[in-house]
């Protein structure tokens, strides 16, 4: 059997956006008067959504508010997502693999950006490479929850047997595992997955091979 549907996730994946998360969170942290972030906490808000993010950065520094208080917050700190797109960089082969990709395979994208995942698509012309894409802000639970993939196939009406999710953290090994979709570990070698790559062309030969 072949894989139907083929799903990146966005940060890590699509984009090297660590830069942009970094100094995001750090022009937030600076307007309340907070520490600069630290590299560990770095590689959670990569993985997690804005609002668990912020969670978790107030509360290392003595800031107990929960995600509901930290949204009505946010609008009066008049801080915008887009001018931090500048710090974003599509990872390489990414378009060549999109190009690249039988016609018969349906792209999603399942990703726990929330509002800044659409108009960054536009801002690099991707989006029309993609037939789906499940935000945080599509689902009751973000990942490591398998929600947004189950979603994923149930628009396409495949089995999670027949996607491929490709993933670079911790959050997205467990959504994939818990519904035994099987999944690729890009540029990370410590995760658990059934196949590991270091550049998204592999990715072609991963699907031809299955491909009847």
């Amino acid at each position: 059997m072949g894989f139907k549907v083929l799903i990146l996730d966005c940060d890590g994946v699509m984009f090297d956006s660590k830069e942009a998360n970094k100094a995001f969170y750090e022009t937030i942290l600076s307007k309340l008067g907070l520490p600069p972030l630290r590299d560990e906490e770095l590689e959670y808000a990569h993985a997690s959504t804005a609002l668990q993010a912020l969670t978790f950065l107030l509360e290392r520094r003595g800031v107990h508010l929960d995600e509901e208080r930290i949204r009505k917050m946010l609008p009066s700190l008049s801080i915008s997502y887009d001018p931090f797109m500048e710090y974003m960089k599509p990872m390489p082969h990414l378009k060549e693999l999109l190009q690249g990709l039988p016609s018969g395979i349906k792209r999603a994208i399942c990703t726990n950006r929330t509002t800044t995942i659409h108009p960054l698509l536009e801002r690099f012309n991707l989006r029309h490479y993609f037939d789906l894409v499940v935000s945080a802000s599509d689902v009751k639970r973000p990942k490591p929850f398998p929600d947004a993939l189950l979603k994923i196939t149930e628009a396409f009406s495949v089995t999670p047997k027949e996607c491929l999710y490709v993933g670079d953290t911790d959050h997205d090994e467990k959504a994939a595992c818990a519904i035994s979709m099987p999944f690729v570990a890009y540029r990370n070698p410590r995760l658990r997955a059934d196949y590991h790559i270091e550049d998204l062309l592999e990715l072609l030969e991963i699907i031809r091979s299955k491909t009847p």
